[in-house]
């Protein structure tokens, strides 16, 4: 039976100076500030969060059962929250038996925070009791926080489940960790992937190195570890093609992960569209929900749509156009699904492209910063190509640059259509003077 809240008479949680002082120093998922970057995707962390829970080969689960609390209270689900936390104090018990207390740091931290958010300060109180006695018996300077290396670890995990950009800090949370537990595997797998997200984030050569040693390394300790497998065979597949695509198979045979079928299939991406469609196929039977399987396998059609005969371009079009229907239908809020399914239908009917853009321009402010670039990047090309405004081309173009300046495949498409435009627009300019 869950101890529920207390609500003054405006309808909204009482405040309690005093213990959200305290409780701001905890060390939980309510004070990591996951957004730094961008937006927390809640739905897509939680499909992610999901897939770990069932699969993950180390005993890391209550990590992510314990950071499910956190996102079903960011949705208003409060009930189950508090289950959840439930459900990894007793998964912490049985994986941690000997060293419950440090582990259990971060549910606790939890704990309070949901609780403060109901209102219950008397519960709050007792898990910031919880905390004290934990944080005294392993003489912490500071009464309600202790950096040991199990909450690195924790931290470093709920990182990398929110996404791969996170990449670098991550990489320090495990790297504090093993200063801790040098011989810890499952935080050397954290640091091995941590430096995989990275990679995939800056395609740096001295980060792809370190990424594909520690990566080797997870791989020979636990050759059953189907999502290293992928992540070494990413790094592989320019430098050894044929031990990628052996790593890749056998990771496809063994695993029942849609995600880690996912990653795989993007190995076989450049080499055969054909083979990654059928992976995404079967990734898609164990889980039809998933909205990114669908994503990725509109964007193979696509690819395959891009070198097909005139006689087979019609089927595949229809095909990538059911796919992302599929991708939006499963996620609703998908961009990126909206994005492209409008363009496929572009390739039919301009009228209906345009409209699916106009939609997402006026969810600019709600959606992250990467997919307002892909908004107006999108856009852009739309009113320069099918429209023949330049000028209001231009002008989403720079909307979009302005918005960040992480790297990312939409910053340099925007950086390329500005200077693509500078040589248009210098053309005119010399044609009209002369």
């Amino acid at each position: 039976m869950f101890h529920r809240w207390r609500i003054g008479f405006s309808g909204r949680a009482i405040t309690n100076k005093p213990l959200q002082e305290k409780i701001q120093n905890l060390q939980c998922h309510f004070t990591w500030q996951f957004e730094k970057q961008d937006k927390l995707d809640v739905a897509h962390t939680m499909k992610k969060v999901t897939f770990q829970i069932a699969h993950t080969p180390y005993h890391n689960r209550g990590t992510f059962i314990t950071m499910k609390a956190y996102l079903h209270q960011l949705q208003g689900a409060y009930d189950e929250a508090l289950r959840s936390l439930q459900e990894a104090e007793a998964v912490l018990k049985q994986d941690h038996s000997t060293n419950f207390s440090g582990q259990a740091l971060v549910t606790y931290g939890n704990y309070a925070w949901i609780y403060y958010h109901l209102s219950n300060y008397d519960m709050v109180e007792f898990y910031l009791g919880k905390i004290l006695r934990i944080c005294q018996s392993l003489i912490s300077p500071q009464p309600y926080s202790v950096l040991i290396p199990e909450v690195y670890a924790q931290k470093g995990w709920s990182l990398l489940a929110v996404g791969f950009r996170n990449g670098e800090e991550a990489k320090e949370c495990f790297r504090m960790a093993l200063k801790g537990d040098k011989c810890n595997k499952e935080f050397q797998a954290g640091l091995a992937f941590s430096l995989f997200a990275s990679w995939t984030h800056s395609w740096r050569t001295d980060i792809w190195k370190e990424a594909r040693r520690l990566m080797e390394e997870v791989v020979h300790h636990h050759s059953k570890n189907a999502e290293a497998k992928v992540y070494l065979a990413r790094l592989l597949q320019r430098k050894d093609t044929e031990r990628a695509h052996c790593l890749v198979d056998d990771a496809v045979q063994s695993s029942l992960n849609p995600e880690v079928l996912r990653n795989a299939a993007k190995v076989y991406e450049a080499q055969s569209l054909s083979r990654a469609i059928s992976i995404l196929q079967q990734a898609i039977v164990l889980d039809p929900s998933y909205h990114l399987l669908h994503y990725d396998l509109g964007i193979c059609y696509k690819k395959q749509m891009a070198k097909a005969s005139p006689e087979d371009r019609k089927e595949i079009l229809e095909a990538a156009i059911e796919s992302f229907k599929q991708a939006v239908e499963t996620n609703s809020p998908s961009v990126f699904g909206r994005l492209n399914l409008a363009k496929m239908y572009g390739e039919k009917c301009s009228a209906f492209e345009e409209e699916i853009y106009q939609n997402l321009v006026d969810e600019l402010p709600n959606v992250t910063k990467r997919c307002q670039q892909a908004i107006y990047l999108y856009w852009g090309d739309f009113l320069l190509y099918k429209k023949g405004l330049k000028h209001e081309a231009l002008e989403m173009y720079k909307a979009g640059f302005e918005i960040s300046d992480v790297q990312n495949w939409e910053q340099q498409q925007l950086k390329d259509r500005l200077q693509n435009m500078a040589t248009i627009f210098q053309e005119e300019y010399k044609i009209n003077t002369t």
